[in-house]
């Protein structure tokens, strides 16, 4: 009784805050928002949308929605990628916890709280959201999948982080840490460079079943097959020709930071 207490006392003063880029979404934003706005997580929750310069009326749509939850709106004056999206709300953030989130409905946020659960409770400080791992129910495209799993496989091989979708959208950290990262990849290198820089670190990685379902060209996607050239690129170049002593700011917490790991 005395850990439950405890633990629903640390759920009220947490905060989950989800980092949302936005870019060109008006035909279902206002669905996503009303969906994202009504999440009940086990922790207090915070929105962090960046609008990367749409060119359609998604910043309108954002501004003039009425909010129940803590939010931010950040601007872009340029568009300048999915991963500068990211760093900058990342950077904004002020919840303990941080998680990825598209402006879609291809990943099911109601299974968030099942993946903010494992940071809450102090079981593991980075968590991944897999549509691989086996659930009984997933049925993919085939030549997404088939780019998807070699991506993770090349991955796991180059950062020997074993991870059955490397490529996911959902992943989640305590902030602590993915603040203290370096971020550098401006468009859809966020993935690969992540997971390396995650690999460098003595974080408890785990990895949970999610349920995804794609959405095409015509409904908004965005990533191409120069993506996934591209993501090869930074699977190389992360792992094997990086500079690690750029990895991470001097504030990483020092129980993160493994033992010889001078390249700080």
């Amino acid at each position: 009784m005395a850990i439950l207490k405890t633990l629903k006392k640390a759920s009220k003063t947490q905060t989950t805050s989800l980092i949302i880029p936005i870019y060109n979404e008006s035909g279902h934003l206002h669905e996503f928002l009303e969906k994202v706005d009504a999440l009940v997580l086990p922790t207090a929750k915070e929105l962090v949308f960046i609008d990367d310069a749409s060119k359609d009326n998604s910043l309108s749509i954002l501004k003039t929605f009425r909010f129940k939850s803590n939010h931010q709106i950040l601007v872009q004056e340029k568009n300048q990628g999915k991963g500068a999206a990211l760093h900058r709300g990342i950077s904004e953030a002020t919840g303990d916890f941080i998680v990825i989130q598209d402006a879609d409905f291809e990943y099911d946020m109601d299974e968030l709280p099942m993946l903010v659960e494992p940071l809450m409770k102090g079981k593991a400080d980075v968590v991944f959201g897999s549509r691989f791992k086996k659930d009984g129910r997933q049925v993919h495209r085939t030549f997404h999948y088939l780019v998807n799993r070699i991506l993770t496989i090349l991955s796991n091989f180059l950062s020997g982080l074993y991870l059955t979708d490397m490529e996911t959208c959902y992943k989640l950290f305590r902030a602590e840490i993915i603040k203290n990262i370096n971020l550098e990849s401006k468009r859809f290198g966020f993935e690969p460079e992540i997971t390396a820089k995650i690999a460098r670190l003595k974080v408890r990685v785990q990895e949970y079943p999610i349920s995804y379902y794609p959405r095409n060209y015509l409904e908004g996607k965005k990533i191409t097959w120069k993506d996934g050239i591209a993501a090869i690129r930074h699977i190389f170049y992360f792992n094997m020709f990086a500079k690690k002593q750029n990895f991470f700011s001097r504030e990483i917490p020092e129980r993160y930071i493994p033992k010889g790991g001078n390249w700080l």
